[in-house]
């Protein structure tokens, strides 16, 4: 199986179509192809759980939905992507997963589509069990064991009272053996997508242990000042404890055979096993069984310095898990930190490319900025309109607009022409197609590429503005000359002017003035002398009285 399927190619370009990038980026990490989740996905999933408009439910039910396919690549990686966001992503999600009830359901799992489906299928479950297990755990002590802070002067397990310590310890003790119960071997590790898992595991199991070794300490220090009930917990915490440390020590031979450097596998020191015994003595001493001689001074010295050697064996054992823990995590800093310089650099590099605005020589493109401010007339929308005289000298031609109703803007825009020479006119070359077929003369030029002004005039009338008077009236409807003046911004008597021009055989109709807006008066009809209309009797009079009707 190389390369992305052609579902994977149809979820995402559903998902493209439908404008949901996050679930395009959860598609994008959980492939059906046989390699693990991608560094470019992971890091934009991680960098979305830090935005605030994220919903860091809806990308948790992604992961959890695509962890119930039935292909074991694609529930494989969907866990590795909840892991890797566990750990370096912002708590915001592991508190999520905490607090809700939508867990890995995959207890039954089973890929029956081929021999590797069957092989990986057990490792699948035990991955969920653990991730499972992470979660609880937070939502029991509220932090997370792998990121608790370490150390013998401030580390929080190493620090923490015997009550807390003897309640917190079962919390970490499930979710290590939920880690141990991983048990794979060298053998199983036979492609991309479970050496991934591995080497998560590999990083938890460096911290988890390493907070565990503090906790013992801790527990042992106190030992010889608890009480009988607090003496036979932490006796029995210890026992279990011998038994993980013999599976960390199997977990890290199995790294050392897959290849990871040693020198990020700890060495395991083992406190001396009369440790145990002296616990057990003192135990028994309190419990006030025959046989047991540990209230004597002599013999609870000897059990302290035991102790004491059993402290410091399995200080150096947590010395060496911190170490390789905060070499692992300077590791990721280191990386975190090249990413930041190189986005640094590259932002600089950016800027310097990119002049200020406010330099003088900002580009002329911006239409924001002016050089200085006389350069542009400034344009005032509420400013009083220009007089009727202004705007009838800077009219051109009744051809350069058809209704003459003008355009204030333009008028504003326009200001006054500057006086200049005429150019001289260009004389065009023949051309059959400009003379109507006939190729007899040069086409005379003309400035107004939409119509020349005798054929305007031939069709629409002649409107002279030379001979309209300097301060022409607002509304008046004939002009000089007998000929109807458009005037500029009316619409109705522009409307009015241009039916007139229109009107056939204008020469023997008389115009019209106005518009005839009631009904004619009564007139006599054509042939009939000595008829005049009878009015109709009026039917609003206080003397009006209706017809009678009478039915026989």
């Amino acid at each position: 199986m190389a390369g992305q399927t052609m579902t994977d190619r149809l979820l995402a370009a559903r998902h493209s179509i439908a404008g949901q990038g996050l679930a395009k980026s959860v598609c994008k990490a959980t492939t059906e192809e046989l390699i693990g989740p991608k560094k470019k996905h992971l890091d934009y999933l991680i960098h979305c759980t830090n935005e605030p408009n994220v919903s860091i439910p809806q990308l948790a039910n992604l992961l959890i939905e695509r962890s119930q396919n039935t292909n074991w690549v694609v529930v494989f990686k969907a866990l590795i992507t909840v892991h890797h966001m566990m750990c370096y992503g912002n708590e915001r999600f592991t508190q999520y997963l905490a607090s809700s009830n939508s867990t890995f359901q995959l207890s039954n799992f089973l890929d029956k589509g081929g021999v590797q489906g069957y092989d990986m299928s057990p490792f699948i479950r035990r991955y969920a069990k653990y991730l499972n297990e992470k979660a609880m755990s937070y939502r029991t002590v509220a932090f997370d064991f792998c990121k608790v802070k370490r150390g013998k002067e401030d580390g929080v397990l190493r620090t923490m009272n015997a009550e807390k310590l003897l309640k917190t310890l079962p919390a970490l003790q499930a979710q290590l053996d939920a880690l141990l119960e991983f048990d794979c071997t060298a053998q199983d590790l036979t492609n991309g997508v479970i050496n991934m898992t591995f080497m998560l595991l590999f990083r938890d199991l460096i911290r988890l242990f390493a907070g565990y070794n503090d906790s013992i300490i801790n527990l042992l220090e106190k030992y010889f000042d608890m009480n009988k009930k607090q003496c036979r917990e932490a006796l029995d915490l210890y026992k279990k404890f011998l038994i993980r440390m013999d599976r960390v020590g199997e977990f890290l031979k199995v790294a050392e055979n897959v290849g990871i450097d040693k020198g990020e596998i700890p060495d395991l020191t083992k406190a001396p096993s009369s440790l145990l015994d002296a616990l057990e003595q003192h135990l028994a001493a309190l419990e006030g069984k025959k046989g047991s001689a540990a209230n004597t001074p002599t013999q609870s010295a000897s059990h302290r310095t035991d102790v004491k050697s059993g402290v410091s064996a399995l200080s150096s054992t947590s010395t060496a898990f911190g170490s390789a823990a905060q070499q692992a995590e300077g590791v990721e800093e280191s990386l975190r930190q090249q990413a930041l310089a190189d986005e640094e650099a590259a932002m600089n590099i950016y800027k310097s490319k990119v002049q200020s605005p406010t330099s003088v020589a900002a580009p002329t493109t911006n239409p924001f900025l002016v050089s200085s401010p006389t350069a542009q007339p400034i344009l005032d929308l509420f400013a009083a309109p220009a007089p009727v005289s202004e705007q009838l000298a800077t009219a051109t031609k009744a051809s350069d607009d058809l209704l003459q109703l003008g355009n204030p803007f333009a008028d504003i825009f326009s200001g006054a022409p500057a006086q200049s020479a005429p150019a001289p006119a260009a004389v065009p070359p023949n051309n059959m197609w400009m003379t109507n077929g006939f190729n007899n003369g040069a086409v005379p030029a003309s400035t107004n590429s939409f119509v020349s002004d005798t054929a305007f005039s031939s069709v629409f009338g002649a409107a002279d503005n030379a001979a309209q008077p300097a301060a022409a009236v607002p509304g008046a409807g004939v002009g000089a000359g007998g000929q109807a003046k458009v005037l500029t911004g009316d619409l109705d008597t522009s409307l009015a002017s241009l039916a007139e021009n229109l009107t056939i055989n204008k020469g023997t109709t008389p115009p019209v003035k106005g518009v005839q807006w009631n009904s004619p008066k009564n007139t006599g009809k054509p042939g009939q002398t000595g008829w005049s209309p009878q009015p109709m009797a009026a039917t609003t009079g206080a003397n009006y009285r209706p017809m009678d009707f009478k039915w026989t």
